[in-house]
Order: structure tokens, then sequence, then C-alpha cells
């Protein structure tokens, strides 16, 4: 091809791996960096909604990821004790976008992506902290230098921003894990049971085991040890409903674990020069969004074409950004709004839903697609 690169993607999560796989397949030489190994599994598990299946089909691996995980049927909201607030049809919704919505441990979902990188051969240097030198030589070495490193600790966006760029605290820690179902729900849906300042989700997967997070309003607090956290989320919840008390009481120790939640911004570019940042890199969403995973491989769909349909690379990723900017800052706000309807944050406001259950399944369905069916 006419327009082939040389792309230098640091970070391995995600859209990293998306857009390795990608950009290979259109016949980009791609080299891939990450400070850890490619087998992280920060996360216990994701939702992946249709607009990511939209793209994984386009990577050929949606068969395998849908075999692997849940399908969903359903979204139930509970208050504390248990009354049923509202409802989601997740499969008319589903439906209506042409994809399923898939649930599954993120472990397995990296497992997928990285045989796929494995099988394409594509070049990687794992265990490997990028520095701002490194840096500075990519952007002489390769001709596009994604920074797909998340949304703490991004290399790439320190080179673009400084102060701006910072992440945000958000006010609540998310304890993650997963458990086994004694009773799995006979219509397959997630469950999000709600408190004054606290939260408790169960999302079912495969095999009668679920993913779920407990959340609360704190300070942060790096120096208390993790198993003190874990014992104030069994005190918080243990006279919740009896589904949150039956996960509590037969979690996987090994999954636990626990995030102070920051998100970022919405950022007015995301590149300078051939240094470009995508991801949680370029628009970290609170995972009440639900669409943290979907938006980045969206990000690394969108990358690909837009590097295929322009020459000049910054005309390109000016397009990159103008085609995406809307969509993920209406996610970012979308998950401010629901932190604040759960958590009483203080946020700005804005003319999107509070919740995902008030929203028709057209509407959502609409939403998911956007930008994606005219491509």
């Amino acid at each position: 091809m006419s327009n082939t690169k040389h792309i230098a993607i640091v970070g391995a999560g995600i859209a990293g791996i998306a857009l390795a796989i990608l950009a290979t397949k259109q016949g980009h030489k791609v080299s891939l960096f990450e400070r850890n190994s490619l087998t992280s599994n920060i996360g216990a598990g994701i939702t992946l909604w249709p607009n990511a299946l939209f793209v994984l089909q386009q990577m050929e691996l949606a068969k395998e990821v849908i075999t692997m995980g849940g399908a969903p049927h359903f979204m139930h909201q509970f208050n504390q004790y248990g009354v049923k607030q509202g409802v989601l049809d997740i499969n008319t919704a589903s439906t209506l976008s042409g994809f399923p919505s898939v649930t599954l441990l993120r472990r397995d979902f990296m497992n997928i992506m990285v045989s796929e990188l494995n099988r394409l051969k594509i070049k990687t240097d794992v265990n490997r902290t990028i520095t701002t030198q490194d840096l500075d030589d990519f952007k002489l070495q390769f001709d596009l230098v994604v920074g797909a490193d998340g949304r703490m600790n991004s290399i790439v966006r320190q080179s673009l921003y400084s102060e701006r760029g910072i992440p945000r605290y958000q006010g609540f820690i998310n304890i993650i894990g997963t458990s086994p179902l004694k009773q799995p729900p006979s219509d397959i849906a997630i469950c999000d049971f709600r408190g004054e300042k606290q939260r408790f989700g169960i999302v079912p997967i495969k095999n009668n085991q679920c993913f779920w997070a407990g959340a609360w309003n704190t300070n942060i607090d790096k120096t208390r040890p993790l198993s003190s956290w874990h014992e104030e989320m069994n005190q918080r919840f243990q006279h919740w409903p009896k589904p949150v008390r039956d996960v509590l009481k037969a979690y996987d120790k090994t999954s636990l674990n626990h995030l102070f939640v920051h998100d970022i911004n919405p950022l007015p570019y995301w590149h300078k020069g051939n240094a470009l940042i995508i991801g949680d890199a370029a628009h970290a969403s609170l995972p009440t969004s639900g669409q943290g995973a979907s938006q980045a491989l969206e990000d690394a769909w969108h990358l690909t074409q837009t590097l295929r349909e322009h020459l000049d690379l910054e005309q390109a990723l000016h397009a990159f950004y103008q085609l995406r900017i809307r969509k993920t800052s209406a996610s970012q706000s979308i998950g401010r709004q629901l932190a604040q309807q759960i958590f009483s944050l203080s946020v700005e406001n804005t003319e999107l839903p509070a919740s995902i259950l008030t929203t028709p399944p057209e509407a959502l369905s609409q939403f998911w697609m956007q930008g994606l069916e005219s491509r």
C-alpha cells in the first residue's frame, strides 16, 4: 500500500493491542512497547457493548469473544434493600444495533487479543518503561508514535500536556473481584444495587461465574493495606440483598483489587506532530460510563480508517480527533453524571441522560453505533 507507516505503540492494553492488530492487518509495520507483561489482569471483568463487537468483527475476533463470554439480557437496578428501581432491556438494544453485548473476564479477553498479536508476529518489547528520552527517539525513528498507555501515567500524554492532562480523582474507591454464582439469574441480568453514596454491581458471565465491584465515597489513602479495604467492604455491604452477600461469601481472593477512581477532562487535541494519544490516555471515563473498553476499541478501528483515507499524517490525525471527540466526551459526561447520581459528586451540568435505564433502547443503540455504520 502507498500509505504504509512504521508505527510505535506505547502501551499494550485494549487500545494498544487492538491498534497493533488492525494496523498490521492494514499493512503497517508495528512495534509495541509495554511497561509490564502482556498478561496483566488489572480489572476483574469487562462488558463489551455492540459497538465493541462491531470492531471485534473487523478484527475477526468476534466469534471467539462471543463463545468465551456471557450474553446479558437485562440490567436490573435495585436499592440497597433489594427493591427494584428500573430495568434496561439489553436484548432489544443489542438486536437494534446488529451486534450482541458480551460480558467476560478481562484476562480471557486479553488472552484472545494476545493470541492474535502473536499469530500476526507483531514485534513486542515488554517489561520496558518508556522515558521522555525514548519518546523523543521514537518520534525520529517512527512515522507515528501512539500513546495507548493508560489514564494514570501516560508518558505520551505528558509530552502533549502538563497540568491540563492530570487525572482527576472523583472521590470514590472501587473494590473489584470475581465469584461463583450459586444460582445464576434466569434472565441473565446485570444487577446494580445502589445505596446512599454506595454501589454494588454484579455482572454474570459464563460457567456460573460473575465479576463484581463495590464502591463508596472515600479519601485516597495508599497507606492502608489491601486487607483493610476488603474488611471495610464486607462491613459496608454485609446487610445488603442476598445476591451481594452471596458473592462476598465466595469471592476469589486472588482476583481482588482496589482502585481510587480517576478520569480526565475532555482535551482540546490528542496529537502534536507525529505523537498521538488514544484510549484512556486520551479520554479516560469513569467505570460508571460502561464504555471504557468499547471506546478504546473504537479508537483503534477509526484510527486505522483515517490513516487509510488520508495520505497526509497531520490531516489524518486531525480528522481522527474530530471524528472521535464528541462521542468520547459524551461517554465521559455520562460516567460523571452517573457518579454524581450515586455518590453525590459535583460535576458539570449536561443534557445527557442521568441513567442508562432512562434511555430507550432505540436511543441507546443509536449512541452505541454512532460513527460506525457509515464507514
